[in-house]
């Protein structure tokens, strides 16, 4: 699992951007001695946004012929490159916060925070007991305090920097602060309980694409979009009635729209027959177009 590779620096606001554009005539862009000059970032910065394009999927890493590692944009990086690179749309930010917090690594306080931490309110001091905890029982090796309580100061301050506006270190956002996921008021970290369009619909149904095609299903109930890791529930907070109010309009859109049958209390959701990439190269196309 992965712990403090952000070099304690949350998301800003047009990073992302700020690294494809370099990466795509420079697959070693992240080694060149140059590159916070060039970007405009502190080399910690620039080390931080290596760790933070991979993280949200919009980078992969691999390595060349000569085994050095490079980088290359994802199909959702040049999606999101070519229509809201400057992540404008709550849909881009609520996939780029479910590609962080689905799955254990890199992010492994995301995923935590978000699939297996069942309270919505708490401290952040019973916040740092609990995550310290399972780490123990889920780790052969120890893991620094130091950079866990990071990776908790890091999270918090993704989703609510701004929020706090007498704070004059708290005036760059994130990309992810518009969806308002975690507020923290006096040491208290409370997760928000949001309305289906502050998501999306588009990043919706873009995790239960994705999701079927980890787990290789067809279909899924309300319960399991409700509960499972990976999914409404968890990674959004997403309350079941508007799991089923966001269904409702899901079954609805004018191309791929899911079959959402409602009998004898089963609420199953049979998905289309699209991938997750297609489904969001065409909307993202609709979405632009009706912009226009």
């Amino acid at each position: 699992m992965g712990y403090g590779q952000h070099q304690s620096f949350y998301l800003r606001d047009r990073w992302l951007s700020k690294a494809i554009k370099p990466l795509q005539v420079d697959e070693r862009f992240f080694y060149d001695n140059e590159a916070f000059e060039k970007i405009g970032l502190g080399k910690n910065m620039v080390q931080s946004l290596r760790y933070w394009v991979v993280a949200t999927r919009v980078v992969e890493e691999s390595f060349n012929e000569d085994r050095k590692k490079v980088h290359h944009l994802t199909t959702f990086g040049e999606i999101m490159y070519e229509y809201d690179k400057f992540v404008q749309l709550n849909s881009t930010a609520s996939i780029i916060h479910y590609h962080l917090s689905k799955d254990s690594e890199p992010s492994t306080m995301w995923y935590w925070f978000f699939n297996e931490l069942n309270q919505n309110t708490i401290t952040k001091e019973e916040l740092t007991e609990l995550f310290f905890n399972w780490v123990e029982m889920n780790e052969d090796k120890k893991i620094s305090d130091k950079s866990l309580k990071r990776d908790i100061d890091c999270l918090i301050k993704l989703y609510t920097a701004g929020q706090n506006t007498d704070d004059p270190e708290e005036v760059i956002q994130s990309p992810l602060n518009k969806l308002k996921l975690v507020e923290e008021y006096k040491g208290i970290i409370r997760k928000r309980n949001p309305r289906y369009d502050e998501i999306g619909l588009a990043a919706l149904m873009y995790t239960l694409l994705d999701y079927r095609e980890s787990n290789s299903i067809d279909s899924i109930t309300v319960t399991e979009i409700a509960e499972n890791k990976g999914l409404w529930g968890k990674i959004y907070n997403l309350s079941r009635s508007e799991i089923i109010d966001a269904l409702t309009m899901l079954s609805n859109l004018p191309k791929y729209q899911l079959n959402f049958v409602r009998t004898n209390n089963l609420d199953t959701i049979h998905l289309p027959e699209v991938s997750s990439i297609n489904f969001l190269k065409f909307e993202y196309k609709r979405m632009m177009e009706a912009l226009v």
